[in-house]
Order: structure tokens, then sequence, then C-alpha cells
């Protein structure tokens, strides 16, 4: 189960001042389902994935996980930059003790990113990236997926792969799922969550969801 109780996020601005970006977000996700989160650009859909993830921490509120939480799946910042393809890969294996061959099988595999594993990622186009990034995340069994629009990564091949991956392979895995396509939204989320101006409201009418989404 995950809670977001009260979950507010203020950053500083250049002039010292504080800007609120999302202001009482509250949600519960239950074991195996899937949630939409909806947004215009500038909504806060990325600043609460990176809350959900870890990666940043509320300013108010809490969030209690009592599931294992993916990265952001397509976030830059799940891959070290001045590490090599390779040396993400090892560290990734011994962060989540994974056999270390067993997680490099996987990614060279999936990601198909054949030498340039064996070159700083910091090199990487952004979309090569997100390969390895979404591949190093695929490799480790989580119980719960933060998405921030994945699957427009990538050629259709391996759009496809990430699709199968996910939502065939990890169809019983809990999702919370950043998309802008609707048939994707309204074919796996039973519920959305509505971002606007920082402020949430969930649904659990994936249509009506979308309708509001489409006319703020």
């Amino acid at each position: 189960m995950l809670r977001v109780m009260g979950v507010c996020k203020d950053y500083k601005t250049e002039r010292g001042e504080f800007r609120r970006v999302l202001s009482d977000i509250n949600f519960e996700l239950a074991r195996g389902e899937k949630i939409a989160l909806l947004g215009k650009n500038g909504a806060g859909k990325s600043t609460l994935i990176r809350l959900l993830g870890g990666v940043e921490f509320p300013s108010e509120g809490r969030i209690e996980l009592n599931m294992t939480m993916s990265w952001p799946v397509g976030f830059g910042g799940a891959v070290l930059p001045m590490l090599t393809g390779n040396d993400n890969i090892r560290f990734i294996a011994r962060i989540y003790s994974k056999p270390l061959g067993e997680v490099r099988d996987f990614v060279e595999d999936f990601a198909q990113l054949g030498h340039y594993l064996s070159e700083p990622v910091r090199t990487y186009s952004t979309g090569m990236r997100a390969r390895l990034n979404f591949a190093l995340s695929l490799a480790i069994d989580f119980d719960c997926y933060l998405i921030d629009e994945v699957l427009a990564v990538g050629d259709q091949r391996f759009q496809q792969r990430s699709h199968e991956e996910l939502f065939e392979k990890r169809a019983g895995r809990s999702m919370i799922l950043s998309s802008h396509i609707a048939e994707t939204i309204k074919s796996y989320c039973t519920r959305a969550l509505v971002l606007h101006r920082g402020r949430g409201k969930v649904f659990d009418d994936v249509d009506l969801a979308l309708d509001i989404y489409n006319a703020v």
C-alpha cells in the first residue's frame, strides 16, 4: 500500500523566495492497482513522481510506502552520467543484491546499446539514457513502477518490447503512469489523479478524469 498524505513541495527561487509546486496531495494505491497521473506541462507531475521515487522529499506531508517502488522510469537521474553503462549495471546489481550476470544480460538484450555500454553515460543521447534507465529498472523486480512517458522513447520495436515487459509480464504489479496517451490510460488504469496548478483530485471514472484534464 502507498499512502500520500497532505504532500506539499516548495522550491526556492533565484530571488530567495519559495514557490509552491504541489499543494495538499492525497491519495492511496493498493498492490496491483494502476493509477494515471494527468496534468498539463508545469502541473507538477514530474515533481510528484520524483517525490514518490525518493529522488526528492516533500516540504510538508508524508509518503508511506509498504511496497518496493521503482525509481522514475524515463528519468535520467536514475543513472550516473560519469560512469559507463556497464558501471551503472554493476552499481544497480550491487545496490539491489542481484546477480551481476543476470542484470547485465537483461540490460544488454533489452537496451540494445552494444559497445556504448562501455562508454560514459554522459556521452549518450537522451534516448540512449532512457533506454538504459528503463532496462535497468526492469532488471529489478519492483512491486510498483513509476512511469513517466517512457513508452514515447525509442523506435517502434523498443516501444513494443517496453509495452510487453510492463503491461503483460508485469500485469499484476502496481503502477503510477504519467502519460498523454488516452488509449493507454483507459486500457490499464482504473483511477486517475488530475493535477492542475499544483493541486490534485482523484477520480474513479477515468473517462471523466480525461475529460477534465483536456478541459483545463
